[in-house]
């Protein structure tokens, strides 16, 4: 009994970090992608428009996103139904950007903090961190539903 426990303890866990180590990639990826886009628009065509800037960076990374975490990172949980998992997907995209949008908005109009290097730590730092541990329960538990498939 306590042999099986343990074994089954090993495999949850295995299966869990390799998701995780794969969600880190994409979202590795994803993060570069969205900081790039977020300094060009801020240093530039729509420096007068922080938060918007940060709305445009995510929706780009965001379609990254969906495109490695379906078909690299939870491949195995895909569920048969490709539009509901995408609104889904979209949907808790939508609440992250949420949060990484109030995270600029919260430091550019409450703590009046208004330099490129201000919005882009509040947005692409702290931001990205609390929208990224949302973001894996979200695809885990919400969006990649479908049945685990053995996958090599």
């Amino acid at each position: 009994m306590m042999s099986q426990l343990w074994s089954k303890g090993i495999g949850l866990f295995r299966t869990l970090w390799r998701e995780l180590a794969k969600f880190g990639v994409v979202g590795g990826v994803a993060f570069i992608i969205d900081s790039g886009i977020f300094i060009w628009l801020i240093s530039g065509p729509m420096a007068d428009s922080h938060v918007k800037s940060k709305a445009i960076a995510v929706a780009v990374a965001t379609l990254f996103s969906w495109i490695g975490n379906r078909y690299w990172t939870f491949r195995h949980q895909r569920t048969k139904t490709r539009s509901r998992e995408l609104v889904m997907f979209v949907v808790m995209n939508l609440i992250g950007l949420g949060i990484q949008s109030g995270c600029v908005a919260f430091s550019y109009y409450v703590l009046g903090l208004t330099s490129t290097q201000a919005s882009f730590i509040s947005g692409s730092v702290i931001g990205m961190i609390l929208a990224m541990c949302f973001r894996f329960v979200a695809y885990k538990f919400w969006v990649f539903t479908g049945e685990t498939v053995a996958v090599r």
